[in-house]
């Protein structure tokens, strides 16, 4: 499945099971990944129920994830589709790792100013 495909399929699996302040983060030429999909649940068992879903519902159409940590400790869970890497966060976590900040920030940075 195409990169930007999937991502739309995860934002509307998060949320559809109700996941919290859903930001999707395009890494333009990034090694890592072309999209990161951050949403927050409400407790740790809400974390774990987002993760869990967005499995089933991809596992579905034929999509498993290549890598996945976190779920037994239900604060960030990571879930690589290889171009497409889903984090999902207790607010806490998410609050303390401001990851989506962090790399719009560095994509800002590489980005070609232009100069008059």
């Amino acid at each position: 499945m195409e990169a930007l495909a999937l991502t739309e399929l995860i934002y509307k699996v998060l949320d559809d099971k109700q996941g919290g302040d859903i930001e999707v983060v395009e890494l333009g030429q990034s090694e890592i990944a072309d999209y990161f999909v951050i949403a927050t649940g409400k407790n740790f068992n809400h974390v774990r129920a987002l993760a869990e879903e967005v499995e089933d519902k991809l596992a579905e159409q034929g999509v498993l994830a290549t890598r996945r940590e976190g779920l037994r400790e239900g604060r960030w869970v990571v879930i690589d589709y290889d171009n497409v890497i889903v984090h999902i966060f207790s607010a806490d976590t998410r609050e303390f790792y401001c990851l989506e900040k962090l790399w719009k920030s560095r994509k800002e940075k590489m980005s070609p100013v232009s100069k008059s």
